[in-house]
């Protein structure tokens, strides 16, 4: 089954999780109120076309062809213009608009095809989505892995593409719940032999594009407590606890700002009335 299918249907995911405990309220209006987005973000939409591509290149090095990189220009090309080609609802950072973003776009591509390893790793899957059950949360969690190999002694790599507009430190990549939700997976189903890394493919945004690798590993305790987040937030999802986050620094490019202001104004339009009786 594929992610599409799996979001039909009531779920959790890693990205949810963390939603969630960032802004509640955010995570109200968007998954459950399903409330039209204000505006599509820059960097959302452009890492998509990215992680597009990318999920095609390797689509070629699993069936052993290496795609040249003038085709990963012309796949990313066709892609952004699909997506941001006369589209109004993307709102651009600075100066940015569709077509620096479609020069940009290959030279971050240049900088990560110069850059990327030639491992030898053997790909076992591209997007492979998944859904499990974890105690206490009477739905499931559902997620995609975008890039899954094993190396030579047989030990899983387990890849998630992203592009930023810096480079992660060391305790962002270690913390990070996505990479520690997709270890849970893995041994959920049928991986809990194996060794497992984790590792962040990293296209970074910076006015001289880069490229890096981040390589991570999980312990017990890390999903334990992943775990443990997961039933606290469906425990606050099921009460209906929604709290908005209006201090957070995502709130001014937030794509649902107006309807939190209206939210939190509507609130103080009550509590004047009291006050004024």
């Amino acid at each position: 089954m594929v992610l599409s299918e799996l979001r039909q249907q009531p779920h959790l995911s890693a990205s949810s999780i963390g939603e969630y405990v960032e802004c509640s309220l955010l995570y109200k209006f968007g998954r459950i109120d399903k409330l039209p987005m204000e505006h599509k973000a820059e960097a959302l939409e452009f890492g998509t076309c990215i992680h597009r591509v990318l999920e095609q290149y390797y689509s070629a090095r699993m069936i052993g062809e290496k795609m040249l990189l003038k085709y990963v220009h012309e796949i990313f090309d066709t892609t952004w213009t699909g997506i941001a080609k006369d589209n109004d609802d993307i709102k651009y950072n600075g100066d940015n608009d569709f077509k620096i973003l479609l020069m940009y776009g290959k030279d971050l591509l240049t900088a990560w095809y110069n850059k990327l390893p030639d491992d030898g790793f053997t790909i076992l899957a591209i997007e492979e989505a998944f859904s499990i059950n974890l105690p206490g949360i009477p739905i499931p969690i559902i997620g995609a892995m975008d890039l899954v190999e094993e190396d030579s002694a047989g030990t899983l790599i387990i890849t998630d593409f992203k592009t930023s507009g810096r480079a992660y430190s060391k305790d962002e990549v270690d913390q990070n719940q996505q990479l520690t939700m997709y270890q849970i997976a893995a041994k959920l189903n049928g991986y809990g032999d194996r060794e497992i890394l984790l590792r962040f493919d990293t296209l970074i945004k910076t006015k001289t594009p880069k490229f890096e690798q981040y390589w991570t590993v999980r312990s017990e305790l890390d999903e334990r407590r992943l775990i443990k987040k997961a039933t606290q937030v469906w425990d606050g999802i099921s009460k209906g606890v929604f709290i908005p986050n209006d201090t957070s620094w995502k709130c001014k490019g937030c794509a649902y700002k107006q309807a939190c202001d209206e939210y939190l104004e509507s609130i103080g339009e009550e509590y004047d009335q009291a006050s004024n009786q």
